[in-house]
């Protein structure tokens, strides 16, 4: 029987519990040297216990290894030794993460931190201090002390990773307007393509290369049905895929029976879902124009906040090279805006982050 290749899962949403090495313990410890009967205190002080550290990594694209495990630990420190010798710090562990991983206290809800860029790193929880020894406690009253200190333990919380895909351009439509297959028209992405709804049930990255070197990053997430910002269909799961984008291309089909009522239920449903995502520039794609008979009258709609609206097909690729160069003068505006400094109306959480260009195809 032949069996056919499994995708790697995509897993966008982890929690798991990070705990801190232990300092080491402070010795007690005294001087035994020949000439010196009574040499004073030596006992050194306990190391750092490890942090728990986590890396952002370009080459991860999902959270799939943190479903099967939840602890972690990073090492424990050595305790002081005589001679004031310091105990050996405990071992970091560095957890590798995907690019736009979110990260939050899993208790409390507290935002720790993101990351943006390759290489960054952020600390989710500190190893322990670690212990005095007696030496640190000798004075010129108090020569031979014996106090010591243990170490402090490591900090330990449960935290929860949230992914958000990192993209130039967010595809959105209702299941079947043609995401899938525009993503395979324009890029090597090869998702799944069917005409059943939710062929899509992961987000898919594909790169869009045009002449001179130019290239941007395209994003087709699953599908929305209406109720989607309360749940309903695949919900709000996918929909923080398309928060950090520099601009959204709308897909609606020409087979639609209201194409206007499509353009306004996408929006409406965006909006529901985050109001900041109607400040997002987006263009419009009139999909599937192959589907209309010849010499019968393209649909229109009314969209008067979209920056471009486009008729195309993903099959005959008909408006499909308009449409690309439209998206590229998009993006590339938006990046200027970014590299200035002043912000954009896209591009959500990237403007703290330009050394993310480097890593963009």
């Amino acid at each position: 029987m032949r069996m056919e290749a499994r995708l790697p899962v995509f897993v966008d949403l982890a929690k798991i519990r990070v705990k801190g090495g232990a300092g080491g313990a402070g010795a007690v410890a005294f001087r035994r040297e020949s000439g010196v009967p009574k040499g004073g205190p030596s006992g050194g002080n306990g190391g750092k216990g490890g942090d728990v550290i986590l890396v952002a990594d370009p080459a991860l694209d999902t959270l799939l290894d943190y479903s099967y495990r939840e602890n972690y630990a990073a090492g424990r420190a050595g305790h002081g030794e005589g001679s004031n010798r310091t105990g050996k710090s405990g071992e970091d562990l560095r957890l590798p993460v995907p690019l736009g991983t979110v990260v939050r206290d899993a208790d409390s809800g507290e935002r720790i931190g993101e990351l943006l860029a390759a290489g960054q790193e952020l600390t989710v929880a500190r190893g322990g201090k670690g212990g005095r020894g007696n030496a640190s406690y000798a004075t010129s009253t108090h020569q031979a002390p014996r106090e010591w200190q243990p170490g402090e333990w490591g900090e330990e919380r449960r935290i929860e990773l949230e992914l958000k895909l990192i993209a130039d351009v967010g595809l959105v439509g209702e299941p079947n307007a043609g995401k899938s297959t525009l993503l395979a028209s324009v890029s090597a992405a090869r998702p799944k393509v069917a005409e059943y709804p939710f062929t899509t049930l992961q987000p898919n990255l594909g790169v869009v290369g045009l002449s001179g070197g130019r290239s941007f990053v395209i994003a087709d997430i699953p599908g929305i049905i209406e109720g989607a910002a309360e749940g309903k269909g695949l919900g709000t799961r996918f929909l923080r895929h398309i928060e950090r984008t520099r601009t959204l291309l709308l897909l609606v089909p020409l087979d639609a029976p209201d194409p206007q009522a499509t353009y306004d239920l996408l929006r409406a449903e965006l909006v529901e879902h985050d109001a900041t995502l109607e400040r997002i520039p987006h263009a419009v794609m009139l999909s599937k124009s192959d589907l209309v008979p010849e010499g019968d009258p393209v649909p229109s709609i009314e969209a008067p906040e979209a920056w471009g609206v486009y008729v195309a097909s993903s099959v005959t690729r008909s408006g499909i090279p308009e449409l690309v160069e439209g998206l590229w003068k998009e993006v590339d505006r938006v990046r200027k805006l970014e590299s200035d400094g002043a912000g954009g109306e896209g591009g959500n959480d990237t403007d703290a982050f330009p050394e993310l260009e480097e890593w963009r195809p």
